[in-house]
């Protein structure tokens, strides 16, 4: 189920990015004005979802990985919707947040799910040397 939320999510994502780029006054179809900053939700919208196409493949494939290598389905489901939150964390913040400052509040989403792939690769590492 946590995949499911966590692919939809950034369908959602896909959705949102579409609608705000199409409210500019002028626009070009699948181009990102580079002028836009932060300050932009057109630009903020557009980088939540490029942040989530670059980073939950990789976890979908990560949890795929580890129900092959018979990680525990408890400790996997709990991992699984700690990264879901952290993803549902870091793009509401970065909806909401206009900010250059670096790390920003959204930082520490990202590192929670960042820490969350880091320990499903340790799971994943345990189990295969077993």
């Amino acid at each position: 189920m946590a995949v499911f939320v966590l692919l939809f999510m950034v369908f959602v994502q896909a959705f949102v990015a579409s609608v705000a780029h199409r409210k500019q006054k002028t626009y070009v179809p699948g181009i990102v004005d580079e002028n836009l900053g932060p300050e932009s939700f057109v630009f903020r919208s557009h980088r939540t979802f490029m942040n989530s196409i670059e980073n939950v493949p990789f976890m979908v494939a990560l949890i795929f990985v580890a129900i092959f290598m018979v990680v525990p389905a408890k400790p996997l489901a709990i991992m699984a919707w700690v990264y879901v939150a952290a993803r549902l964390g870091h793009m509401a913040l970065y909806y909401v947040e206009a900010t250059r400052k670096n790390p920003s509040k959204r930082s520490y989403f990202f590192m929670i799910g960042w820490l969350t792939q880091l320990v499903l690769f340790g799971w994943c590492a345990v189990h295969f040397v077993m």
